[in-house]
């Protein structure tokens, strides 16, 4: 089986992901979100992510915070609407950490599971992953994959963020 670095964004998005890409490779997990604010919120989801990984008996990488570095890399783009080219550029900082990761430690291919969410477009992922090579691009929605992230959550008694992770989408 190849080995494969998984980004998790976070637990929920996780769940479903963790079991299709399972079935088809040897999956490691790779939390990083220097993107989420504030960092109490970041320990939140780093929390739950262990939990997952305990949850499927996985090895769970944990990244390195520096959400100044992260801000850096978005300057500019602050006042960006969701969806828009600030995210685009938070992918990118997100996908390059665990590409860097991933060929440091040998995996034969890397993904995320910003794919599995109806707010991200999976087609602007897959181009940023194209780039940066060995990226297995998996639109990780399909097959109801989003609904079935939400009853595993549920089964689990997983934490549900309700905004994307940074300062610039979090709800009013």
């Amino acid at each position: 089986m190849k080995k494969l670095l998984l980004h998790v964004c976070c637990a929920p998005c996780s769940t479903h992901s963790i079991e299709e890409l399972k079935k088809d490779y040897k999956v490691t997990l790779f939390f990083s979100g220097s993107n989420i604010y504030p960092k109490e919120e970041y320990e939140k989801r780093l929390n739950e992510a262990r939990k997952i990984a305990k949850i499927y008996d996985l090895e769970l990488v944990e990244d390195s915070y520096n959400h100044a570095a992260w801000r850096e890399f978005i300057k500019g783009l602050e006042a960006e609407p969701e969806g828009g080219r600030r995210c685009e550029k938070c992918f990118e900082f997100n996908l390059k950490r665990a590409r860097d990761y991933a060929e440091e430690h040998g995996f034969d291919l890397f993904t995320t599971t910003l794919t599995i969410s109806p707010h991200k477009n999976s087609q602007k992922i897959f181009s940023i992953g194209r780039k940066l090579g060995r990226f297995l691009e998996i639109d990780l929605k399909k097959k109801d994959g989003f609904r079935r992230s939400v009853e595993l959550s549920k089964k689990h008694g997983l934490y549900r963020q309700n905004y994307c992770g940074c300062e610039f989408s979090i709800r009013k």
